[in-house]
């Protein structure tokens, strides 16, 4: 439990901070943090380097002390739907949920309700703030055709701590995924840059301009005639990555209308689950492990490779 007057983030600059602004140094060591809500801390007298209030702009010297509080959450204008949640975990500082495939994470352009932060605001209320009005308590996304495991913060203590592991890679996210083609490698990487695709800014794609670093692990877990079954450790999580570097290789989803074939088997989006999610708990700090049953579609559709009933 947090003791009164202490601070919900403290950090001591090194020399490798030196002369940076303070707002730098702080995106570095706040990774859950955008830029402009490290700002906005800073602004309002937030954040205090040495016990003083200071600018963004301030530049850091060696062994400054940086502390920083996080107020209340603003009132979120999202409005909170009743939603029928598949809870795997839940405590005072995260929810674990098993997501559905088709059920889109924060409302956005196109979907500004009947998502999943409109059922977790009806459900608990009580999620950080990091990420704005409109994605409480979401440290990291998965596609709205994806299902499986998606961890939710219920305050901004737990939001920074998920986020540093994810960013250390720490919280690890393992998905099973069926792709087109016999993949013959039992196991291995792809390392490739995503970036948005210039000619379809909706798409992802393999690139060297404008883009970041992406890793993907895989390992065979079983063949069919025309199709493999495959377990995918994400090293980074860029934006439909998986399904990005499967295309990359010549083995798009199955089912996976803007990277795969026309060719979908009536799945009714791609083949895709977050089977399991790893990370430490921020408050605890015990190993948490948490995994989503494949949903009866999957099941059903790899039942059929089994019995060589689906092409």
């Amino acid at each position: 439990m947090k003791e009164e007057n202490m601070p919900d983030f403290e950090y001591v600059a090194n020399a490798l901070d030196l002369r940076e602004r303070l707002d730098k140094v702080l995106v570095k060591a706040m990774p859950g943090f955008s830029r402009n809500r490290i700002q906005q801390l800073i602004d309002f007298g937030y954040v205090l380097v040495n016990d003083e209030e200071v600018k963004r702009n301030t530049k850091v010297r060696e062994n400054d002390i940086i502390t920083a509080e996080y107020p209340e959450a603003e009132s979120l204008e999202v409005v909170a739907e009743k939603m029928d949640l598949d809870v795997l975990y839940e405590d005072s500082d995260l929810l674990v949920i098993n997501k559905p495939k088709g059920l889109v994470v924060h409302p956005g352009a196109g979907n500004p309700s009947h998502t999943l932060v409109n059922g977790l605001l009806y459900h608990c209320q009580d999620l950080s703030g990091i990420n704005g009005i409109t994605r409480p308590g979401i440290v990291h996304r998965i596609d709205k055709d994806t299902s499986g495991c998606l961890v939710v913060a219920k305050n901004d203590k737990s939001h920074h701590e998920l986020s540093h592991q994810l960013q250390e890679r720490t919280l690890k996210r393992t998905y099973w995924a069926l792709i087109h083609g016999v993949l013959e490698h039992n196991s291995g990487r792809i390392e490739a840059p995503i970036g948005r695709d210039k000619s379809d800014r909706q798409k992802m794609t393999v690139t060297a301009i404008n883009s970041k670093p992406a890793v993907t692990h895989f390992k065979v877990l079983e063949r069919f005639k025309n199709m493999t079954l495959v377990e995918c450790q994400l090293e980074t999580g860029r934006t439909h990555q998986i399904r990005v570097h499967f295309q990359y290789i010549g083995f798009p989803l199955v089912g996976d209308l803007k990277y795969g074939l026309h060719q979908t088997l009536d799945t009714d989006g791609q083949c895709l689950h977050a089977l399991a999610i790893d990370f430490i708990h921020p408050t605890s700090e015990q190993a948490m492990h948490f995994e989503a049953p494949l949903p009866t579609y999957f099941t059903t559709l790899i039942q059929k490779l089994r019995s060589g009933d689906a092409v």
